[in-house]
């Protein structure tokens, strides 16, 4: 009796057993496939980038400006390389993107030390729902701005200060959000220290909780740069392009995403579309890459 009653409960266990078995891998196969059908698109736009635009990587890609449409045609007749580059929207990229560095990093983190240091108070929790609200409006919308402000009663016309104003508000809550929360992230006694050896209120900010999240602080300006460097509408109404390399910043200046845009309406220039299209994708991977490490460093 005593044996049955045993045997009962281990075929009972042992059932219990195999439906916990097939349950899991049931579970662990729908994780996997739900896990490649998220990655197939990237992958899919990656391999199809690399294919359509290795080809016009070359030296003169980088070094020179962009072909006008004949060249382009005689080119493609030809069977050969579009002679030219994208050097006039490399160096606008970097200008624009620079300036707007500078406009928003300083001001961002300042605000977002403001935002950790006084985020129960009224005035403070204004400050967080603009940000949000910043963060959330389309581009385009933050380009109407800047041609209204900037372009029509500041520079009187398109120019690069213009465009990077665009990104540096597109930039600047990213920032904000990325400062307040890796100063939360800070133990409070680290601060209490400082105050208890009587350092002054602005040293322990620039010499001991600016240092301490440093590296969150770089992956929040990462984080912001990949997002705007990729932007084309804002500088369509701010920058506006030019086919020459300018680093005036009051003159209009091209730039990458806006280059793909001129060359998507010239028939001529599709080889350019993928080999500038695959360039703006490296860059924004590589950036987001450098993040990730940054991320994974500072967990460690």
């Amino acid at each position: 009796m005593v044996s049955s009653i045993t045997e009962i409960k281990e075929t009972s266990n042992h059932q219990k057993w195999d439906a916990r078995f097939i349950k899991d891998k049931i579970f662990t196969g729908l994780i996997i496939l739900f896990s490649l059908i998220t990655i197939s698109p990237i992958v899919l736009i990656i391999s199809k980038l690399i294919s359509k635009g290795y080809k016009q990587i070359n030296l003169s890609f980088f070094t020179e400006t962009t072909p006008n449409t004949y060249q382009a045609m005689l080119a493609n007749e030809a069977g050969n390389t579009i002679p030219g580059g994208i050097l006039n929207g490399i160096t606008g990229t970097i200008l624009m993107v620079f300036l707007a560095s500078l406009m928003a990093i300083p001001i961002g983190v300042l605000i977002g030390i403001y935002l950790y240091e006084n985020g129960t108070k009224r005035y403070a929790k204004i400050v967080k729902d603009i940000t949000d609200i910043l963060q959330g409006v389309p581009s385009i919308v933050l380009g109407l701005i800047s041609y209204f402000w900037v372009v029509k009663f500041i520079t009187n016309g398109f120019s690069a200060l213009a465009g990077s104003f665009a990104l540096f508000i597109m930039m600047l809550p990213l920032i904000i959000r990325s400062t307040e929360e890796t100063f939360k992230m800070i133990p409070v006694s680290i601060k209490e220290a400082g105050f208890a050896l009587g350092v002054p209120y602005h040293k322990i900010i620039f010499r001991i909780l600016i240092p301490s999240g440093l590296s969150g602080l770089i992956t929040g300006i990462l984080l912001a740069t990949s997002r705007v460097i990729g932007e084309t509408a804002p500088l369509m109404l701010t920058a506006l392009g030019s086919m020459a390399v300018n680093l005036n910043i009051e003159k209009p200046t091209s730039a990458i995403p806006l280059l793909i845009w001129e060359f998507y309406n010239d028939p001529n220039m599709v080889d350019l579309i993928w080999a500038s299209s695959l360039l703006l994708m490296m860059l924004v991977l590589g950036i987001n890459l450098i993040s990730k490490m940054i991320i994974s460093k500072r967990n460690l």
